[in-house]
């Protein structure tokens, strides 16, 4: 069997060496194993075949399959073009190229058939294609009902690779190197989730025939990515020295109980269930556990929280919750105190503001047991908190606390330490990245509680400002409220600071009837609380900030947000953001505001979010084009590893298998002594081992 990883790309059919070099300068393609694991991004349904006659409105690319009646060159020098007049029997279009007239002149006959794919466009009541993909009907690429695309650069566009060229140079690959594509993945596992063999599975994702094989086989090659990547981690996890031991709690007593069958403010979601389901075996387990809940904004993370830290109190513990600003702690405080209070339970706040004779009563209650939960900032971790039997603590957007100031938490118990919950509302490409290389695990509520209407988010231009002022009027008019906020960019700090200065100064004189406040992180805490609390009271009806607003603050009432310069900021952070309004009945709103002159780019990102509201899909999107993000200072950008087909944003249960798997291979096999092809694969995909899993 050869070793593909050793042949070159240049002896592909095709290929030679002068794309060889390209491909490997612009994809890093230089063997026939890296062309063979050159996956499409997504795929076009052909298995449809439309009529010239049902065209309509803004049609997506389609295929018909028809005969040229007539071809003509038009023009002359640079606006030569070739016209084709093409039927399908029903009606007629032109199919129009601009460029390689001559050998298409050439190529394409009159009368014979073929099938034409792509976008119809409509002028004058005429339908046309510009350079369409033909084939005669009888050929491989007509019969395909699905097709690959291929990612490319605008480099390789220019030199003339295409994604259908790349396609046939993969199928001229397969055709001699197929039978030598190893298999790696141990039988056992094959066979217990009934994967895909290698061979059988990258065939498929090359030239699938039905979707369901197609699915299957993205499936098997996700699956074997994520593995290898988390049997990296694994070896090196502080996991494999043995999980720590944990305050078993065994009962579901009287607080959850009586909270589940006469309290709950509403119905728990099938996917709130399912996480606290997930909660309850870690806790029930005799390990610490140590688990990350992410979902969106108003997806109900409090909720699930308040009720794990009931099953700590019916197991005779303590509970805290710790969150980064001393506005989001006063909105746990009055939140939990208000669900928890009827059933007997003690809640108390500590922020940096509580007073000495409150401090006082915190410190004896804690230290005999009758305060039940504490709700804090940083306060919380401060040397003289004790508490007399913590044994859970949750941890609110947990990206806002460092390893050192949450690793503080643990040492509030002397002998086993608490159990650990940590919560976000970012849709964070940052926190899925840790979550694969550390030592969390992750429960996910993906669905909003029923009734909930969704953000209509807008993209605006500078020059539609005064539409948009008069929509904020309108909104104001009713007796809504509006955040604006701009960037605050530390390169640009004062000219950032400026622009959000002057922007103030024309909202109050846009709004003269109503109180304008502002915020921002360079102001002291107390005068930024003061100002975030005229928003939250109503006593001011528009707040102008900077991003310090996308954690924390919950104002129903505020149904409008503008974002200025929204072209400068990343799609987590507009996402963020955005979560600050729709939190009340009213239809809410968030304006992006951009100037008009923006790259390709930098359009398709702003148009992404006024597409979805999917936190997962921006995650996923942000990914791509950012990375994860800082990391506790660890990692500054990127990913230390390259995924082809796997997605950490959106395939969290693959993640999860290949993780179990990877840790029960590990506990049976340590140096995979039993698995050399397993083995060797490994050191081949990652010769050098990184330990991130302290960043966790």
């Amino acid at each position: 069997m050869k070793n593909l990883h050793e042949i070159e790309l240049m002896y592909v059919k095709g290929v030679g060496p002068a794309r060889a070099k390209l491909l490997a300068e612009e994809l890093d393609l230089k063997s026939v194993h890296d062309l063979l694991r050159y996956f499409p991004s997504h795929y076009l349904d052909r298995s449809n075949v439309y009529k010239i006659r049902d065209f309509a409105g803004d049609m997506p690319s389609v295929q018909l399959r028809g005969r040229f009646i007539s071809f003509n060159v038009i023009g002359e020098g640079a606006k030569t073009r070739l016209v084709g007049l093409f039927t399908d029997g029903t009606s007629t279009m032109e199919v129009v190229w601009f460029k390689r007239i001559k050998q298409l002149r050439e190529l394409y006959k009159t009368g014979n058939e073929y099938i034409v794919f792509g976008k119809p466009q409509e002028f004058n009541g005429r339908w046309s294609m510009a350079h369409p993909e033909v084939d005669p009907v009888n050929s491989s690429q007509a019969q395909a009902e699905f097709r690959g695309i291929y990612p490319l650069t605008e480099k390789l566009r220019n030199r003339g690779v295409t994604s259908r060229l790349l396609y046939q140079w993969i199928q001229n690959a397969l055709a001699v190197y197929a039978p030598s594509i190893p298999e790696t993945l141990p039988a056992e596992i094959l066979a217990q989730y009934r994967f895909m063999g290698a061979r059988d599975a990258i065939l498929t994702v090359h030239k699938p025939t039905e979707a369901e094989t197609l699915r299957r086989a993205r499936e098997r090659l996700k699956f074997e990515e994520l593995f290898y990547l988390q049997l990296n981690i694994q070896r090196y996890s502080t996991r494999r020295g043995g999980a720590v031991r944990g305050i078993p709690f065994l009962r579901i007593g009287q607080f959850f109980n009586s909270f589940y069958s006469e309290m709950l403010p509403f119905p728990l979601t099938g996917a709130q269930k399912r996480v606290l389901k997930e909660i309850r075996a870690d806790l029930g387990s005799g390990r610490q556990m140590n688990r990350l809940l992410q979902g969106d904004v108003g997806s109900g993370k409090t909720i699930v929280a308040l009720m794990t830290m009931l099953i700590a109190l019916d197991n005779g513990t303590q509970a805290c919750i710790m969150a980064p600003t001393e506005i989001l702690a006063t909105q746990h405080y009055e939140s939990m105190r208000s669900m928890a209070a009827p059933l007997g339970i003690n809640v108390r706040l500590l922020t940096g503001s509580t007073k000495k004779k409150e401090r006082d009563v915190i410190a004896a209650e804690l230290a005999d047991g009758s305060l039940h939960i504490l709700v804090g900032t940083h306060a919380v971790i401060e040397e003289n908190v004790a508490f007399r039997n913590l044994g859970l603590a949750v941890i609110d957007e947990q990206h806002r606390f460092g390893v050192v100031q949450r690793a503080r938490l643990w040492g509030k118990n002397s002998s086993t330490p608490p159990h650990v919950l940590v919560m976000t509302a970012t849709p964070i490409p940052r926190t899925l990245a840790m979550t694969v290389y550390g030592d969390l695990d992750v429960s996910v509520i993906d669905e909003l509680p029923p009734g909930r209407k969704p953000i209509t988010t807008l993209l605006r231009f500078d020059d539609q400002r005064q539409a948009v002022y008069r929509s904020i009027g309108k909104q104001l008019a009713m007796g809504h409220q509006v955040y604006i906020v701009y960037p605050l960019i530390t390169e640009n700090e004062k000219l950032d600071l400026r622009s959000l200065e002057e922007g103030y100064e024309l909202i109050c004189d846009t709004f003269p009837s109503y109180r304008v406040t502002y915020v921002h992180g360079k102001m002291k805490p107390a005068e930024k609380d003061y100002q975030m609390k005229l928003f939250a009271e109503n006593e001011a009806q528009i707040l102008v900030s900077t991003t310090v607003i996308e954690v924390g603050v919950n104002v129903p009432n505020a149904s409008t947000m503008v974002i200025e310069n929204a072209e400068r900021f990343g799609l987590s952070q507009l996402h963020q953001l955005r979560g600050r309004v729709g939190r009340g009945a009213a239809q809410s709103y968030c304006v992006l505001m951009s100037k008009r002159k923006i790259g390709a780019d930098t359009r398709k990102r702003l148009e992404l979010m006024t597409r979805t509201t999917d936190g997962f899909e921006i995650a996923e999107a942000d990914l791509k084009t950012r990375g994860p993000g800082d990391l506790e200072g660890t990692m500054q950008s990127g990913i230390p590893f390259d995924l082809r087909i796997a997605n950490l944003a959106t395939d969290g249960q693959l993640v999860q298998l290949a993780r179990d798997c990877a840790e029960r291979l590990l506990d049976a096999d340590p140096a995979l002594a039993a698995h050399p092809a397993l083995a060797s694969e490994l050191a081949r995909l990652y010769p050098r081992p990184v330990d991130l899993s302290r960043i966790s």
